[in-house]
């Protein structure tokens, strides 16, 4: 491994990802302006390239905070920061420089593990001051990547949620939280619960390379039925819509969740914050170079010239003729598969301490 300069960087970005991954570069960090990039002994499939690191987390609260107008949350729960599954286009892989790393493979490999999730959980719920409202199961990396189904790190959340029927959303593109039926189904009985199952295509094909360690969408489907069947109220977020490329699933993807069992629908359009934009046309040039001018032309239109946006309320959606298309096609859809637009409110009607009155005697 050595290391150059963003400047002596620049226009060697494209790299064959190694297996299971959604990039194989680690574009400059923004705070330091180096970059790490591979030597040859770093290449092959059994290269420290694709091995994956689990940092211990030493955070001291579980609960983030935010004052976002157009999100309609303001608390979330993250277990973990990166993300094994390696979604190329993911606008939380540019919080990874904040720790001192890179946004691209640095993202996927180097996963840091709240370890003490759920016990900080539990404490801050307990606390006199926590006023119970909804949080999100996970506001930026999916709480079910890979390593979940070993550390079972998001289970215990779960856990805490529903000893105090807490109201949660979980959203993720795993369909691993079928096996937490059982503790959603405790708390869909106080209303408390919803699982949002995120599907931009139902293209196996795609989705292998563009979000690489997910389940593939025939799965995801699987599990959403599995829970609806059960009892769990499900939904489904196309998110997010990649002009050019994803948006022509938009109809089809909503008729597939209203089948399976979904009661909502919503959508983002993709921004591409920071050197997200050299990661994503890096990946386009891969993997459809013939698409690559129509994708980021038609995400500038949406984005005012620009391929991100950061203002709220038009960071979602986009303005111009094409977000106004993608638009209109999703209510369509929803229209079509009778599917509401919004999420059904939760109730915090039910919440409670565990034990707090045992310990009145």
């Amino acid at each position: 491994m050595y290391f150059a300069s963003r400047r002596d960087y620049a226009g060697r970005m494209m790299r064959q990802p190694p297996r299971g991954r959604g990039t194989g570069v680690d574009p400059a960090n923004r705070f330091t302006g180096v970059v790490a990039e591979p030597s040859p002994e770093d290449e092959g499939p059994e290269a420290p390239l694709a091995t994956t690191e689990f940092l211990p987390d030493a955070s001291k609260s579980i609960v983030s905070y935010n004052d976002s107008p157009d999100l309609g949350y303001n608390r979330s729960v993250n277990p973990y920061r990166g993300c094994e599954h390696g979604c190329v286009y993911c606008y939380a892989r540019p919080t990874h420089e904040y720790l001192g790393f890179s946004c691209g493979l640095d993202f996927e490999r180097k996963i840091l593990v709240k370890h003490h999730a759920a016990e900080l959980l539990r404490a801050e719920m307990n606390s006199p001051r926590w006023e119970p409202e909804l949080v999100v199961l996970s506001g930026a990396t999916d709480c079910y990547q890979p390593v979940e189904r070993k550390l079972r790190l998001t289970r215990a959340c779960l856990e805490v949620f529903a000893d105090f029927r807490n109201p949660v959303v979980v959203t993720t593109k795993n369909a691993l939280v079928e096996r937490e039926t059982d503790l959603l189904l405790r708390l869909a009985e106080h209303d408390a619960v919803q699982v949002t199952f995120s599907i931009n295509s139902l293209d196996a094909g795609l989705s292998r390379i563009l979000e690489p360690r997910t389940s593939v969408p025939a799965r995801r489907l699987a599990a959403m039925a599995s829970l609806a069947a059960a009892g769990v109220p499900v939904g489904v977020s196309l998110a997010p819509v990649i002009p050019g490329l994803t948006d022509e699933w938009i109809p089809r993807v909503v008729e597939a969740a209203a089948e399976a069992g979904a009661s909502y629908a919503f959508y983002s359009v993709m921004r591409l914050p920071y050197a997200l934009k050299e990661l994503f046309a890096d990946w386009l040039e891969t993997h459809f170079p013939d698409r690559r001018n129509k994708v980021l032309n038609r995400t500038r239109c949406i984005r005012g010239g620009q391929l991100s946006d950061s203002r709220f309320f038009a960071r979602f959606r986009g303005e111009g003729p094409f977000s106004e298309q993608i638009r209109d096609m999703f209510r369509l859809a929803c229209r079509r598969a009778g599917l509401p637009r919004e999420l059904p409110p939760l109730s915090t009607a039910a919440f409670r301490r565990p034990g707090r009155q045992m310990r009145l005697f």
